[in-house]
């Protein structure tokens, strides 16, 4: 499996953090996630509910020409999730479809975070991924 060049820097980027401040980082990206463009803040009856996150979160994937254009919303009140979200979002958006379906599985782990969520929120993000990736493979 492999990653993108954005989810290897992401991950270089924790893992050289010292860990106690992996997870001031990881709420960091909690903030970067896009807002939803109207057409799905208006509907949100087409976004996928992502069940293995605690939190409600929604996404939608759009795949055009080969390229993935990810919509992921996740409520400030949780910003693990949130950032997690986030993270997906930078690593996976506007690749293309080959990239998205080949993406590493185990990329949640590289983060070195388990110390630091719970691995129920762990589940969340590969639950996100999971989802990223079956609605690529659907579109395409």
């Amino acid at each position: 499996m492999k990653k993108t060049a954005a989810a290897q820097e992401i991950v270089d980027e924790f893992k050289t953090i010292e860990e106690r401040y992996r997870l001031e980082l990881l709420l960091d990206f909690a903030n970067l996630l896009p807002e939803l463009p109207e057409r799905y803040s208006e509907h949100p009856d087409l976004l996928e509910r992502v069940e293995e996150c605690q939190s409600p979160v929604y996404l939608f994937v759009e795949v055009n020409s080969g390229i993935v254009e990810l919509f992921l919303t996740a409520p400030k009140e949780a910003p693990t999730t949130r950032a997690f979200a986030s993270i997906l979002h930078k690593a996976l958006n506007k690749h293309t479809v080959v990239e998205v379906l080949d993406f590493d599985d185990d990329f949640p782990s590289e983060l070195h975070l388990t110390e630091l969520v719970s691995p129920l929120r762990m589940r969340g993000m590969r639950g996100m991924l999971a989802r990223i990736k079956r609605q690529v493979s659907e579109k395409s």
